[in-house]
This record gives structure tokens, sequence and C-alpha cells, in this order.
């Protein structure tokens, strides 16, 4: 409870930034907690409790975008708000990420590898499976599409459900980053400052760039399925706020697609020609 009472969502949207720190503290404690009691499943239990950790935050804020559509009018406003929380989601994400990420890196690699083994062999399914082109575009757009519909599914069911897919992702893109910063600081010639600094905005440059824009349209589909869940839970079907409420979800669910098309895009035909 300690965790749960440090931010709300009221204070996430005043102070976006901060949701990062949130959420690398958040999964620097879900990892001791899980390396101390759970070891040999520590991969996959930090990853509940990360997400333990943030289902009052994502709940609370699925609760307050609902209450809002009932003081705005006109759509594109009503969007502007819900960038508001969209915003501290992303710091969020990042938050959670780079720590998964700094933490491989710094253990030892018999335990990182042993700690992330199941997010390893996620990423080595992916990459053996990895075309080209249009192929990859039509790949990857078609999977990511599949995610999303369990983002909406997960949230409009289990209110805040979809955090689990959302901090699972979080972990696997971390660990490709973690292999590939391992990777330029054992090549590197710098000190290991350097070193580890090129590594960084290097793994940054190469997943964040596809990755944050993806990760955002799961989070705009997720706070759609939430809006629905709690405007159901508080019996508001079959009212007028109801009929805005749906029109309101089908324009972040339609905006969800349009930005994992966009992050296909980036992924397959921009990312590649920088690595």
């Amino acid at each position: 409870m300690v965790l749960e009472t440090l931010i709300t969502p009221w204070k996430a949207e005043k102070s976006p930034w901060e949701m990062f720190f949130y959420g690398f503290l958040y999964t620097s404690i879900a990892i001791f907690i899980s390396l101390w009691i759970f070891r040999d499943y520590a991969g996959l239990v930090s990853v509940f409790i990360t997400v333990m950790a943030c289902i009052p935050l994502l709940y609370g804020t699925f609760k307050m975008e609902e209450e809002k559509i009932s003081y705005f009018e006109s759509e594109s406003s009503l969007l502007k708000e819900h960038g508001k929380a969209l915003s501290f989601f992303a710091f969020l994400f990042i938050g959670m990420t780079l720590a998964f990420a700094t933490w491989y890196v710094v253990m030892p690699v018999e335990v990182s590898e042993s700690v992330f083994s199941v997010q390893s062999k996620t990423i080595l399914a992916i990459n053996g499976s990895a075309a080209g082109g249009v192929e990859l575009f039509y790949k990857i757009f078609f999977n990511n599409i599949k995610v999303l519909t369990f983002c909406l599914l997960f949230s409009f069911l289990f209110g805040a459900g979809s955090i689990f897919i959302l901090t699972w992702n979080a972990s696997v893109i971390a660990v490709a980053m973690g292999s590939l910063i391992k990777t330029f600081v054992f090549q590197s010639t710098a000190g290991p400052f350097m070193s580890h600094l090129g590594g960084y905005a290097g793994a940054i440059m190469r997943y964040f760039l596809h990755g944050v824009p993806e990760v955002m349209a799961y989070f705009v589909a997720a706070l759609a399925g939430g809006i629905i869940s709690t405007a159901i839970i508080k019996k508001d079907m079959g009212t007028k706020k109801f009929q805005k409420i749906a029109f309101d979800t089908s324009n972040l669910i339609l905006l969800s697609v349009a930005i994992l098309f966009l992050a296909g895009i980036i992924e397959a035909y921009i990312t590649p020609y920088f690595y």
C-alpha cells in the first residue's frame, strides 16, 4: 500500500516526467524481491510485482478519464485531455524499460541469463522469424494488432489488466537493449563510462525509435477499454453519456491503430537504415 500512495493520476498528469522515476523504482523493487524470494522465476515474477504496483494508478486513471467525458463537449478537447494521461504512461513505460535494461547490464552474465531467460527466448523467436521489406512490415503490423487487441480486451474485462502485457513488453525490449549494450561495451575501446554511455545511446535509438510509438498505441487502446469498462461498472449503458463515451473510445481505438501503423513503418523501413 505504501507504493500505491506515492503517486495519484492527478499528480501524474501535472508532472508526467516524474513517472519515469516511479517506473524505475517499481521495477527495481520488483526485481530485488523476485531475486530474493523467487530466484528461479525472477524474470516473470518481477513483471507480476511491477504490475501489482501499477494497477491502482491505472485503475484511478481510467476512472478519471471516464469522468472527464462529462465535462468536455468537443472531441478534440477530450482527446487533448486524454493526452495528459498518455504522456505519463509513456514516461512510466520508459522508466520500467530502462530499469529492466540497467539491471540486466549490471548483473553478472550467468545471473542475467538465468533471470531473464524467458524474455531471451521470446527475442530469439522474434528474430528467428524476421524477414524484410513489405513482408516484414505486414508481419510486424499484424502481430502488433494482436497485442493491441489483447490490451483492449484485458482493459475491458479486467480493468487495469492490460498493464501486464505492457510491462512484459517493457521487459522484453529491455533485455534486447541490455544485450546490445553489453555487446557494445565488450567491443568498445573507450573507458567504462563512455562505452556504457555509447551503448545506452545506441540501444535507446534502436528500440525507442519505434518502441515508444508502438507502446503508446497499446496504451491508447488500453485507455479505451478501461473507459468502457468503468462506464459499464457505473451503469452508464443506455444513457446519453454512454453514447458520448462510445464515440470517444471509438476515436481512441482508431487513433491507436493509426499510431501502430506508423510504428510499423518506422520499424520495418527506417530503423534498419541505422543498424
